[in-house]
């Protein structure tokens, strides 16, 4: 073998074989129907490793809860998604008449360009323009999620945390969040719904309301929904835990 041999069989083990990079999964969709049977199109992102390719139960039961509480909870008023996903609380709070809607998630590009197209495609023109999409992560400065306020000291009415408590080592962030943009006033709430995918963490999951509690909070528990389906099927543990979403009130004391 000549040296120009050696040399042109040495650069061919740099080369990536021309499936080294997969290509990106193409985005999908879902569907929510509302209460009325408005059928609300949804696009979710192909895949992404923060899980927003996925419509989780506790946005969907949240969803509901929020149309059929719409006058208390969301109309005229200031709200605040973390994690938000393909974003459909906030899109719901925006169709019921909340004053303001910032609907968050990590500051991935893709996240925030889905959520921006769902709100473009997925409600009607007239309710666009109370909801804005922004990156953001937990337990940073808050200033430029209140900027979107109109008064931006009032903090948030409501806050929507949905299926997020599986991130347990970032609960210490997601208090600080809260007690930062949460408003002042006596019916000020923080949303708090989740499912225990992983079931044997379930007590690592409810820490969350234990160290709200110990920031100050007080704690109502709801509901709790068991869904048709798990979102799952080939996961281990308690089927019936997998299924069920839990629906929590995290408010100031009175």
């Amino acid at each position: 073998m000549s040296s120009t041999d050696d040399e042109s069989e040495a650069l061919d083990i740099f080369t990536e074989p021309n499936d080294f990079y997969a290509p990106d999964k193409p985005a999908t969709s879902s569907l929510y129907t509302t209460k009325q049977g408005t059928e609300i199109p949804l696009r979710l992102v192909g895949h992404n490793p923060l899980w927003g390719h996925l419509l989780w139960n506790a946005g969907r039961i949240i969803a509901r809860y929020i149309e059929d509480n719409a006058a208390e909870v969301v109309t005229h008023k200031n709200v605040l998604e973390l994690g938000a996903g393909a974003g459909l609380p906030s899109l719901i709070c925006a169709l019921h008449g909340a004053k303001k809607v910032v609907v968050t998630d990590y500051p991935d590009a893709d996240l925030i360009e889905n959520l921006r197209y769902n709100i473009c495609h997925s409600i009607d023109h007239q309710y666009q323009h109370a909801i804005v999409a922004k990156g953001y992560l937990w337990g940073n400065d808050v200033q430029p999620l209140k900027a979107e306020l109109t008064d931006p000291d009032t903090g948030f009415d409501v806050l929507i945390l949905a299926d997020i408590l599986f991130n347990h080592s970032e609960h210490e962030k997601l208090i600080l969040t809260m007690n930062q943009t949460l408003g002042g006033g006596i019916a000020a709430r923080a949303l708090v719904f989740f499912t225990p995918y992983r079931p044997w963490l379930l007590e690592k999951d409810l820490r969350f309301f234990e160290l709200a509690k110990q920031a100050g909070f007080a704690v109502n528990k709801l509901f709790e929904h068991v869904m048709d389906k798990v979102m799952f099927p080939e996961d281990p543990g308690d089927e019936t835990l997998r299924r069920t979403v839990f629906a929590y009130e995290v408010k100031w004391p009175t």
